[in-house]
């Protein structure tokens, strides 16, 4: 079910219409005439939504909402009236309702609110939820989604060995930080954790910070110097964005990782590896390597354990947890209290792409919680860029990773059933596995008309 609904209205009638409307949009919906038999429902049954008429026999709308918000503070109470004033709008604000409409109802919009008001529950819920949970987090990759579950199982798999290993991801995704936790997770975790940007480093000095070099190797090189080959020994070293390394100095990494062995700079003997190498790049390697800009043989080497990191947008679902995180950081360095977040800041962080991944959530919270001036975040304090996506969460995925929303593809397989069937209606239910009711509910939900009736 979408959600439990309870609907008081001194009229049966209409109780029956709002039901016959919700259930249609698979709500489960609960009514009544009485407003007191509405006060036991609610202390006993804790419906996500209320929905009640304004102007009722025994106790007003006004009165109902506040001794509902009383009894369960939090439930969002919709009010109906036929009489559509500006007092009757302020009174129903002042009393703590959630939404105002106006008889006529319209059934769609009724819906619509309805759906927004239960989601609104569930991210106060999940909200709350994250707030009473002061517990750091044990590991330095954070979700619970089930492709982040994955990805630190195989860490914690690959953490026993010392073959290298490849992390693969967009910027802002974390690799730095999945290089950290397999560290930290293996034998090797006392040893040393060292970390060189391939791309930052220029050619002619990456080779020697790698490597080291000995006195007099080069003009300016009046005193050894250990590389960070050697510097890592009994622990980890990291190298990002291995994809900019220089061909040129490719060959003598393969052969570390080959051999296990390496000279310094001008030196003439060769000392062993004794770290492990990981490597990470936001590029196709095996694309590059098929196109000569970067050794097949090397790629290979590096690759013996690959690890994907998932954008954010394909993992929605961990995108509060890590800004709950995000935000007890940086409000714990803040001068002014910032304790949570409203519902609507967090809708419009998962109604949100991230092409940026991680680090642009990081730096959005971080962002809001240096200028809010309020107790908990609220949209105003995002971005406009943020504030204004188009897209839903869903729908980013959709676009960016190939996965297409689940009513899109049931729409779509119904309509090429109905297509299939000439219109068949009975038939068409009989193929796809469900009723005839329920079919007429998908298609009254999806706005779709069979070619022919039956």
């Amino acid at each position: 079910m979408t959600g439990r609904v309870l609907v008081i209205d001194d009229e049966q009638v209409m109780c029956d219409l709002v039901r016959e409307a919700l259930q249609a949009r698979d709500f489960e919906v609960t009514t009544t005439t009485r407003p007191a038999d509405a006060l036991e429902l609610v202390r006993t049954g804790q419906p996500d939504v209320v929905v009640t008429d304004l102007r009722m026999k025994e106790m007003t709308g006004l009165d109902l909402c506040r001794s509902i918000l009383v009894q369960a503070p939090g439930i969002p109470v919709l009010m109906m009236t036929g009489f559509g004033t500006m007092e009757a709008a302020i009174g129903a604000i002042r009393a703590g309702a959630y939404d105002f409409l106006t008889k006529p109802i319209d059934m769609a919009t009724l819906a619509q609110v309805v759906g927004r008001a239960v989601e609104d529950q569930r991210l106060l819920r999940r909200l709350s939820e994250l707030r009473e949970d002061s517990t750091p987090s044990p590991s330095l990759l954070i979700g619970h989604s089930p492709s982040m579950t994955a990805l630190l199982a195989l860490i914690r798999r690959a953490s026993r060995s010392i073959v290298p290993v490849l992390i693969c991801g967009e910027s802002g995704t974390g690799k730095e930080l999945a290089a950290r936790a397999l560290h930290d997770a293996s034998p090797r975790r006392d040893g040393p954790f060292l970390a060189v940007n391939c791309a930052a480093i220029p050619a002619t000095l990456l080779e020697s910070e790698l490597f080291g070099h000995v006195r007099g190797a080069f003009t300016d090189a009046k005193r050894a110097r250990s590389g960070l080959i050697l510097q890592a020994a009994g622990g980890t070293l990291f190298l990002d964005e291995i994809g900019d390394m220089p061909l040129a100095l490719q060959p003598k990494l393969l052969r570390v990782l080959q051999e296990r062995r390496y000279r310094p700079v001008g030196g003439d003997r060769e000392l062993e590896v004794s770290c492990r190498i990981v490597s990470a790049t936001h590029q196709d390697l095996a694309v590059r390597a098929s196109e000569g800009s970067f050794r097949g043989d090397l790629y290979y080497r590096l690759n013996v354990i690959q690890l994907d990191i998932p954008p954010l947008r394909s993992r929605t679902g961990d995108i509060l947890t890590l800004a709950h995180h995000f935000l007890r950081r940086a409000a714990a360095d803040s001068p002014d209290r910032v304790e949570g977040m409203t519902p609507e800041f967090a809708r419009t962080l998962l109604t949100y792409s991230w092409p940026g991944n991680v680090r642009e959530l990081q730096n959005c919270i971080e962002r809001a919680v240096a200028l809010t001036s309020n107790r908990d975040l609220v949209p105003e304090d995002l971005p406009a860029a943020i504030r204004a996506t188009p897209r839903s969460a869903v729908e980013s995925s959709a676009v960016d990773t190939g996965l297409r929303p689940l009513d899109e593809v049931e729409r779509e397989h119904i309509l090429r059933v109905l297509n299939a069937v000439e219109g068949r209606r009975g038939e068409a239910a009989a193929i796809l596995g469900i009723d005839r009711k329920t079919l007429y509910r998908k298609l009254e939900r999806y706005a779709l008309e069979s070619p022919t009736e039956d």
